[in-house]
């Protein structure tokens, strides 16, 4: 559920749900307090009972009434008496309740004149207790009873005593402490189920949030959140939490991958440095020791010299590429080439390295002398010498042939470059072209060369809109393959 939701849903209930409660509490209450009952010995009607409470209070009035019997019994003139009246209509006042007296049908004392008026002209007549002397009279339409008792002023006169209990007053107090507590425990418990709730569906998860977010900016990657049934907003989020988390993750391994490549780099470029600078060092000293005494050794001396420089030459540039590979930062220049004049010039310039390397070269075209692709022809050119580079650093044989075709693919021309070499096993055909991936160590090391020269080749070939595969037989040959699509007028608008 979304927070928005959530907090609507909050509202509602924190501002309508209580308001309801109250009123059917009320309702409730008023039915309870009012329900209607039969008092058998105090009654002359029906009429509707006011609750425990109000038994308690009716029973207190009850009391004064025995009271005023006792005291009428005891001195019949005490209800002469203003003083003793008076004390009288205080106490049954906060029973919400007053005192009558009434002499021969006339008022002689009244404790409250608003409330005796509407009712003064329906008390009972002198006499009419009849054989029961507790007897009472319910005004359902007034909500109010009369309790009566009848007496013989000092002069002979007529006098009756009446306590007029006012019911609805009674209930309103009671139902005023009622709905009070009920509102303050709808209110708690209303309170109480919203927080539960929210904490439950919010912070519980934010919590959880909290410590996941600490554990990852203290490194831990693998503090898992479990996230499956939480929906809308704090469910996006904690599936946020975890996609970071493992992003994260990766990251850091992908780091700690490169750090490794990164140093296994450093260790091969230092190797691959440090020999031909240890053969530059150690014929240049020859040359300098008279070691090369004569013309030919000399030249045979400043042959090797020259050869170590253009490979330290060629590492240079291939660490340099690499830097523009791993910053996605290659700068090329495409231009409208034709392949068999391309080619051509490429092969005069490698067959030479090769006739001095004691190679045997072999290469044929058989596309159309007018087929025509859009290349950076610096950088085939480089995919070229990377390849025969490397077919030329992994040969065993006693007599090393290195063959390049060029063929027609339809849509692309393909080039193929095959050596006799010591061939790549099967588990690692697929590998060759990820960046420092070597398919012997061991040996690679032993031979030079970084491990980064068949990726540079990939993502070369790859941004020419072209692919690249090898094919090997171990101990036998390998060869690359790569296809670069033809130019068209149509194609290329």
């Amino acid at each position: 559920m979304k927070i928005q939701t959530r907090m609507i849903i909050t509202f509602v209930a924190v501002a309508f749900v209580p308001l309801v409660l109250i009123v059917v509490t009320f309702m409730l209450v008023n039915l309870y307090l009012c329900g209607p009952f039969y008092d058998p010995y105090s009654f002359n009607e029906h009429f509707y009972v006011i609750g425990d409470n109000t038994h308690e209070l009716v029973g207190s009035v009850d009391s004064v009434y025995e009271r005023i019997e006792k005291d009428v019994y005891a001195n019949s003139l005490v209800l002469e008496n203003h003083s003793y009246l008076e004390s009288l209509n205080k106490e049954l006042f906060a029973l919400s309740s007053i005192l009558i007296v009434r002499k021969d049908g006339e008022q002689y004392y009244i404790g409250n004149e608003s409330m005796a008026s509407e009712i003064w002209d329906r008390l009972p007549e002198y006499g009419s207790q009849g054989q029961d002397e507790r007897s009472s009279i319910y005004y359902r339409d007034l909500q109010e009873y009369v309790k009566q008792l009848d007496f013989v002023f000092s002069d002979g006169g007529e006098g009756s005593v009446f306590i007029l209990v006012k019911a609805n007053a009674i209930v309103g107090r009671k139902l005023l402490l009622d709905m009070f507590i009920a509102m303050v425990l709808i209110m708690l418990i209303t309170a109480s189920l919203v927080t539960f709730w929210n904490k439950k569906g919010i912070l519980d998860p934010l919590s959880k949030i909290s410590k996941g977010l600490t554990q990852v900016r203290e490194g831990n990657f693998d503090y898992v959140i479990e996230h499956d049934g939480v929906g809308g907003d704090v469910g996006e989020l904690l599936r946020n939490y975890e996609d970071m988390r493992m992003r994260l993750r990766e990251n850091e391994e992908r780091t700690a991958e490169q750090e490794q490549k990164n140093k296994e780099l450093v260790s091969n470029i230092s190797h691959d440095l440090k020999t031909p600078i240890t053969s530059i060092k150690g014929y240049v000293e020859g040359i300098l020791d008279g070691v090369a005494s004569t013309p030919e050794k000399q030249e045979k001396y400043l042959k090797t010299i020259y050869n170590k420089a253009v490979d330290m030459d060629k590492l240079i540039n291939e660490l340099t590429l690499y830097s523009s590979v791993d910053n996605d930062r290659i700068k090329y220049n495409f231009l409208k080439l034709n392949v068999t004049d391309y080619f051509r010039d490429c092969v005069e310039e490698v067959g030479l390295d090769m006739e001095t390397r004691g190679i045997a070269f072999d290469y044929k075209n058989t596309l159309p002398s007018d087929t025509m692709i859009i290349a950076d022809p610096e950088q085939l050119r480089k995919v070229i010498n990377n390849i025969i580079g490397n077919s030329v650093k992994y040969m065993d044989k006693p007599i090393k042939t290195i063959s390049m075709r060029v063929y027609d693919g339809g849509e692309d021309i393909i080039v193929e470059i095959e050596d006799n070499g010591k061939g790549i096993a099967s588990a690692d055909i697929t590998r060759i072209f990820e960046r420092f991936y070597r398919a012997d160590a061991a040996r690679s090391t032993a031979q030079g060369g970084s491990g980064i020269g068949l990726s540079i080749v990939k993502k070369i070939i790859e941004d020419h809109g072209g692919h690249i595969w090898a094919t090997s037989k171990e101990n036998e040959s390998t060869c690359m393959h790569f296809v670069i699509r033809k130019y068209k007028e149509d194609n290329y608008g």
